[in-house]
């Protein structure tokens, strides 16, 4: 546009000379002409400088968001040579697909490149802000928009898992014929947050934390590539703190830099340590990583490993997990997993329980530390667990089978006359506190629900029972 300036500033000192040649045009009206051009570039000038301050102005996350396939970094089980999403964006058929993973590892920015590489219109929802109104008037904008495109458009739907089962419905219909090509991002599981029919007509693809080698490839490409950063010449020193206080979240990278590159040009392990304090741990009290590492915590638990369980015990301090519900899970733990193996396990689980009641936090991180690495380092057994169990699968198979007379109660005259607790023998009326008589209904006779297994506790219990009962 700057050829139009250069034309009109050369035409203004020619114009007394064009009028007198034209003759019907006056120097004034030319004159006006050649200062509307003038204006006109000058406009354009400054539009395209507001752009490039605008453009500055973004965080470096955002200046730096990749456009095409070959920027993307990580991921390359989806977009390498050869991968699934590359394949589709290459034969230009993009079916609608669930993209699943953590924060910063590009979700919204590969769903950004699709619709980039494709040429086809792209519709962004977010899930916390939209409802059934603004998915039914993409809908319509869709069909619209069909005539006049040659691919199907997108509809991206940021945080996907949190549209509610009828605003799920309501994009059934339009995925179903092919309206709009959907594309969701979720951070929570799609097994438990996506309606069943939803799923049913979508892939899911699951997007991978960025490794050391993605994130250093990422932090240099900003610092040479970034227009404000390559005219600092930062130096990257040192990288430990800042890929360890990443977390493989790319966004939290860029900002990371954004940061310390405001304090120095040359990138330490102190400098970022400094300027971020601390370093919060990702951790959602509802969230998949909730169940995740308490299913860690008491599987490292029942394996044995108290180096592990004391790991994931300090996941979930540090996340912020609830006290009393780590108690909880250590009492269950306790009878589940330790069990007859060693009863006072049960004991010292309670005996923690109620300890993180009266000595509140911190101080509650202690008995629940000793219950830990006591019930990980304790001999295990779950008989008690299995016998539970498999009586309950007994009598939902059985029904209710009729209780032995002898040992019904008898509270009154007539269930005394009808026969009810008629030959019960008291055991402590006996040697050794036992007597054998029948406890079974008639039909159950001779199940046995509780198998003693192989630890020092179960079997002094076991052979007390086979003694007691005439059993080899």
């Amino acid at each position: 546009m700057h050829f139009i300036l250069y034309f009109a500033r050369f035409a203004l000192s020619f114009s007394p000379l064009w009028a007198r040649e034209i003759g019907c045009i006056s120097e004034i009206k030319i004159k006006k002409c050649i200062l509307f051009c003038i204006s006109l570039d000058l406009h354009y000038l400054c539009k395209r400088l507001e752009i490039k301050s605008a453009k500055l102005m973004q965080p470096l996350a955002e200046r730096m968001r990749p456009t095409t396939l070959d920027d993307y970094i990580g991921q390359k089980h989806l977009v390498g040579e050869g991968s699934v999403i590359r394949r589709m964006i290459e034969s230009k058929r993009v079916s609608s697909f669930i993209l699943w993973g953590p924060p910063g590892v590009g979700k919204t920015t590969l769903a950004g490149i699709i619709a980039h590489e494709l040429e086809v219109p792209f519709y962004t929802l977010s899930a916390v802000t939209s409802g059934v109104k603004d998915v039914r008037d993409v809908i319509d904008r869709a069909k619209s928009n069909r005539f006049f495109s040659a691919g199907n458009p997108i509809l991206f739907i940021d945080e996907i898992h949190r549209f509610s089962k009828s605003q799920q419905d309501s994009l059934l219909g339009a995925v179903e014929q092919g309206v709009f090509t959907l594309i969701g991002a979720t951070t929570e599981n799609p097994s438990f947050e996506v309606i069943r029919p939803l799923l049913s007509r979508c892939q899911v693809y699951v997007l991978n934390s960025l490794d050391k080698d993605d994130l250093l490839e990422l932090a240099n490409k900003v610092l040479t590539q970034d227009a404000i950063l390559k005219e600092k010449n930062i130096q990257l020193k040192e990288t430990e703190a800042m890929l360890r206080y990443s977390g493989g979240d790319a966004r939290k990278l860029l900002n990371i830099i954004d940061i310390v590159t405001g304090e120095s040009n040359v990138i330490t392990d102190e400098l970022v340590t400094r300027c971020l304090q601390q370093n919060p741990l990702a951790y959602d009290k509802d969230g998949e990583m909730h169940y995740d590492l308490i299913s860690a915590f008491i599987k490292s638990i029942r394996g044995s490993d108290p180096d592990a369980a004391i790991y994931y015990l300090a996941r979930m301090i540090e996340g912020g997990e609830a006290p009393e519900f780590i108690a909880r899970r250590l009492v269950i733990s306790a009878s589940e997993d330790v069990g007859l193996a060693n009863p006072n396990a049960l004991l010292l689980a309670n005996a923690a329980f109620d300890a993180v009641h009266k000595l509140g936090w911190p101080e509650g991180r202690i008995p629940l530390a000793e219950a830990t690495v006591y019930l990980a380092t304790s001999p295990k057994s779950n008989s008690a667990y299995m016998a539970i169990n498999d009586a309950l699968a007994y009598v939902e198979q059985t029904g209710n089978l009729p209780v032995p007379l002898h040992i019904r109660n008898a509270p009154t005259k007539l269930m005394e006359q009808l026969g009810y607790s008629k030959g019960y023998k008291y055991a402590h009326n006996y040697e050794g506190n036992f007597v054998k008589q029948q406890f079974l209904p008639d039909n159950a006779q001779g199940q046995q629900f509780w198998k003693a297994q192989n630890n020092p506790q179960e079997a002094k219990l076991k052979e007390r029972m086979d003694k007691l009962w005439g059993r080899e």
